[in-house]
């Protein structure tokens, strides 16, 4: 592309010179590099009217409902619509009226616009459309999604309209005449955001119209743009051809536009010195600084003992987790801590029996990783086991009950996207929604139903599952291999869906430890004592919790769980016979924070079972 011409520029081209009907879609109102000009960008309507003046076109005319036609000055434009009723009368049937010749006061200086109503402009194009003569002239209909409103339910002036520009495609007459037949012929041009919010009638299954998407820009525009605003990008180290850089800066603006990356740059010149990775945290999101920029060596260094505080007896699962996160600090596998991977920057998934904690990891993780437990972002899988249930997820599409709420997973990317997603019980979800998540860890983004694209390159994925837990016995000395391996059959066997398997990646797969050990059970027991004590400092003002025998006390009451509900059991047995019976004690003998106020509750254990007093000293 030596001439500095996109791929969809050089489609455009191309079927200027077959079609009738050209509709150029999605990234529309970007700019692109100008073939004239190594450093200067012109905006997509701007770049059109050049292809289509290189093309042969001696009249370009671009118009839209507010501004109305531009491109011509009134005297061409009166003169085309008069050549328009002169040498193409109305066919029987036809009873489009061109209104009023234009009156003075509709005039304005030949660089600027003239006001004519969409009936009165697409009355001269469907003429044009239909006419052989040597002035060919190509309409440009601009911001061409606000023409029309919902397809299932146009007012009878826009099936008019639809049927004015369907009638003058067909009719057009047909060049055989090889001295005509490369000529341009007479064309209307497209412009949308959206190809779906025109009328499909207008293009389905229609030679005469071609559709052509202007993309994002990709990788090497995006680097060419990048150089070229060098000079006023204030980044630490400064951007130079051919550096490390320049490479992570380009590779982490994926997704945006070339507008983009120019408010990147004035963006830069208000923050100066900012590094590449924090100057693109902040224009995404808002924040000067991204927790993964954050995430070094010393802090991973911490990670299985900051872990191991909060969840016990899963010293290997946490082993597991700390040998990814190493592996992806590293960039030695596809969780790179690195601007150039797209995709999550990890994904893992917890299986074994319930209550062993998966869900208490995954929030110790994305309390470690993001500084806030309610960066885990949990979805019960449960809920979405019907067919539809992915408009739940990423919205309903347009004219859908819900269409204006979004979805809940793309609406809660979008407010936090530095989070951790926890989707609980991932095997209850319906097979359908395990599409949403291949394109999530394929590609890292999804689109909602509103259009937008939301990424997840900043975020952490768990599935958690109980698969097996009903089969595989808490005494079997390879149960750890036997979770693995039901959860590949699970995929493979039941699902049918060995590429999602493939896209989490078996290394991935975490299994947990049934929860058979006393003293396990009893850390975490211990552990849910601390947040017991700090809500009776801030709430009653109270000193100290103080047992006469701590460890016989949570032992009593470890003693009384089911086995089977592992530490979701222990949290019970505790509200049972430890907070229920402190609370009757605050309210019937304490009353009010101001008689326990700097004063120790005493816990006195009579006996072997978990019977206790409570004293104020």
């Amino acid at each position: 592309m030596a001439s500095g011409q996109t791929s969809w520029q050089d489609a455009f081209l191309r079927e200027c010179g077959i079609r009738r009907g050209i509709i150029l879609h999605g990234n529309v109102v970007d700019v692109v590099a100008d073939p004239s000009s190594l450093d200067r960008w012109q905006s997509v309507p701007d770049a059109v009217d050049t292809i289509l003046k290189q093309r042969g076109y001696r009249h370009v005319i671009r118009w839209d409902r507010v501004a109305g036609v531009s491109g011509v000055d009134s005297r061409t434009w009166r003169e085309l619509a008069a050549s328009a009723v002169a040498t193409a009368p109305p066919a029987a049937g036809e009873d489009y009226d061109m209104g009023e010749p234009l009156a003075p006061s509709h005039q304005v200086p030949d660089t600027g616009s003239l006001e004519v109503t969409p009936q009165d402009f697409l009355s001269v194009v469907s003429r044009l459309m239909k006419q052989s003569g040597p002035d060919r002239v190509a309409f440009v209909l601009d911001w061409s999604h606000l023409l029309f409103g919902q397809a299932n339910a146009l007012s009878e002036a826009e099936r008019g309209w639809l049927l004015m520009m369907g009638k003058a495609t067909r009719d057009a007459q047909i060049t055989l005449n090889p001295a005509d037949v490369d000529r341009p012929q007479t064309l209307m041009v497209f412009l949308c955001q959206g190809l779906s919010v025109l009328p499909p009638s207008l293009y389905l299954n229609n030679p005469l119209f071609k559709e052509i998407n202007v993309p994002l820009p990709p990788r090497v525009v995006r680097e060419t743009a990048v150089l070229q605003l060098s000079s006023v990008l204030s980044v630490e180290p400064p951007v130079l051809p051919k550096s490390r850089v320049l490479a992570d800066i380009v590779d982490s603006l994926e997704g945006l536009t070339l507008r983009d990356i120019h408010n990147l740059a004035k963006l830069s010149r208000q923050l100066p010195k900012m590094s590449a990775e924090s100057l693109v945290s902040m224009y995404r999101y808002g924040e000067r600084h991204s927790p993964w920029e954050q995430l070094n060596r010393d802090k991973l260094g911490k990670a299985v003992e900051t872990l191991k505080v909060r969840v016990k007896g899963q010293d290997q699962a946490i082993d597991a987790v700390n040998q990814i996160l190493v592996r992806a600090y590293t960039g030695l596998s596809g969780l790179q801590h690195s601007s150039k991977q797209r995709t999550p920057k990890g994904v893992l998934f917890f299986v074994g029996p319930t209550g062993v904690g998966k869900t208490e990891l995954a929030k110790a993780l994305a309390q470690f990783l993001f500084g806030d437990d309610e960066a885990c972002l949990r979805f019960d899988m449960s809920e979405f086991n019907h067919e539809h249930a992915d408009q739940r997820l990423v919205g309903a599409p347009p004219g859908y009950v819900g269409y204006e709420e979004g979805g809940q997973l793309t609406n809660a990317v979008k407010k936090r996207p530095f989070s951790l997603l926890l989707f609980d019980e991932i095997e209850k979800a319906h097979p359908r929604i395990l599409d949403k998540f291949l394109q999530i860890l394929e590609d890292g983004r999804l689109t909602d139903g509103k259009g937008d694209t939301v990424l997840f390159s900043d975020t952490v994925i768990v599935f958690t599952s109980n698969i097996g837990a009903a089969q595989i016995e808490a005494d079997n000395p390879d149960a750890r291999s036997a979770f693995v391996e039901r959860v590949r059959a699970h995929f493979v066997n039941e699902l049918k869906r060995p590429e999602l398997l493939g896209r989490i990646g078996e290394g991935n797969i975490i299994p947990f430890n049934f929860m058979a050990d006393d003293k396990f059970l009893v850390d975490i027991a211990r552990s849910k004592l601390e947040p017991l004590r700090h809500r009776l400092s801030e709430k009653w003002g109270a000193s100290a919790l103080q047992f006469v025998d701590e460890t016989k006390a949570l032992q009593s009451i470890v003693g009384m769980v089911d086995r089977s509900s592992g530490g979701r059991g222990v949290l019970n047995a505790l509200t049972i016979y430890l907070f229920d019976p402190l609370a009757q004690f605050l309210f019937d003998q304490v009353g009010s924070p101001d008689r326990s106020q700097g004063r120790t509750i005493r816990v006195v254990q009579a006996g072997s079972k978990p019977n206790f007093d409570f004293e104020l000293e």
